[in-house]
């Protein structure tokens, strides 16, 4: 099983992306939030998903672990192929998917084509619990979002649940965006 590719970016599209590793194109499918951190790169590294099926082999490439981990959570809920999970994935980031999940925001997820009620609900109900568990290689490089990061990891080793505390976090550093740590974790405490 291949872990990922890396090399010499010879074409990319946004569904696709070859790459040159060892004198060898590998072609891969990738969401458009690959698509984004790939462009106008000379070279690439995509974490890769292999579909073995009789008549294909397929590779579905990723820019970040937290995509692929994403993608592999999307693929194991019924009714939920590849080709729906790519498109999810290019309905915004990995984190970003995660976020719609824990919040049970089945319309969000309804807004990407072939996913109805029944699918997004299921999507919730099957990969909610799992979906925590997930890396947040990905969080934004903003300063609120290192803010979020760090105060999130310091209220979860206080023993405090991590989906209630990115809710009270969220809501603080929406309206105070300018605090500083130590007030946003005192802040925090407050209300948890």
């Amino acid at each position: 099983m291949y872990d990922y590719i890396s090399g010499k970016l010879v074409e990319l599209s946004p569904a696709h992306a070859v790459i040159d590793a060892g004198g060898v194109g590998y072609s891969a499918f990738i969401s458009l939030t690959s698509f984004a951190a790939l462009n106008e790169q000379l070279t690439a590294k995509l974490y890769i998903h292999q579909s073995i099926r009789e008549d294909a082999h397929l590779f579905f490439g990723f820019a970040h672990k937290s995509e692929r981990d994403m993608f592999r959570s999307l693929i194991s809920v019924n009714g939920v192929g590849p080709s729906s999970a790519m498109l999810i994935l290019s309905s915004g980031t990995a984190s970003e998917i995660k976020e719609y999940i824990l919040h049970e925001n089945t319309a969000a997820l309804q807004r990407v084509k072939g996913i109805g009620a029944k699918t997004a609900q299921r999507i919730i109900l099957d990969l909610k619990d799992k979906i925590a568990k997930l890396s947040d290689e990905e969080l934004p490089l903003t300063a609120s979002g290192t803010l979020k990061h760090e105060a999130l990891s310091a209220l979860v080793m206080l023993g405090f649940v991590k989906f209630q505390a990115q809710k009270v976090v969220d809501k603080i550093l929406s309206e105070k965006p300018t605090i500083d740590i130590e007030t946003l974790i005192k802040e925090s405490l407050k209300r948890l």
